[in-house]
């Protein structure tokens, strides 16, 4: 289908830690942007968990990996998702899937957002087949034995991962 005669429409939010951003995120981000007139990639706080890079610094290396797309803002948030989607006038979550292991707990968190949320739909997207075993884990345990994560994160992430 000829992506430019696509109909985009809304609002859809990127929900994610995305610690660090992967080019298998930023894959799932240029298709949702490709579908929704807006796409926020909501960066949930989590208290309970110290990550790779600070919420701020995470915000920072999205924004600065998604410049080329005009139809991008990224937001931290506290609290629920589903009340968050709510509050902004969201109509879809945007997830990534990435392989079956994904899909049970995709599953449920779509159920549980569809009871909190109704009017908000969840949508699934597949990356391409070269990004679609990174995990930001797998990223974050080969960057702490020293590997070449460079086929994995952005170059903003490379560069922020290098600093480290």
């Amino acid at each position: 289908m000829d992506q430019s005669k696509m109909h985009r429409t809304g609002l859809a939010l990127y929900p994610g830690s995305f610690d660090p951003f992967t080019l298998g995120h930023l894959d799932i981000l240029e298709r949702a942007c490709r579908l929704f007139d807006r796409v926020e990639v909501t960066i949930a706080r989590n208290s309970e968990k110290s990550g790779f890079f600070p919420t701020d610094k995470r915000k920072a290396l999205i924004e600065a990996c998604s410049g080329h797309l005009d139809n991008v803002r990224v937001v931290v948030f506290d609290g629920l998702l589903a009340d968050h989607a709510a509050r902004s006038g969201a109509s879809a979550l945007v997830r990534g899937l990435r392989q079956v292991a994904d899909f049970d707990y995709e599953f449920r968190m779509a159920f549980a957002n569809r009871r909190l949320a109704p009017q908000v739909e969840t949508v699934f997207l597949m990356p391409s087949e070269e990004h679609a075993l990174i995990t930001a884990s797998i990223v974050r345990e080969i960057h702490r034995y020293g590997g070449d994560v460079s086929s994995f994160v952005p170059e903003p992430v490379l560069r922020a991962m290098r600093n480290d």
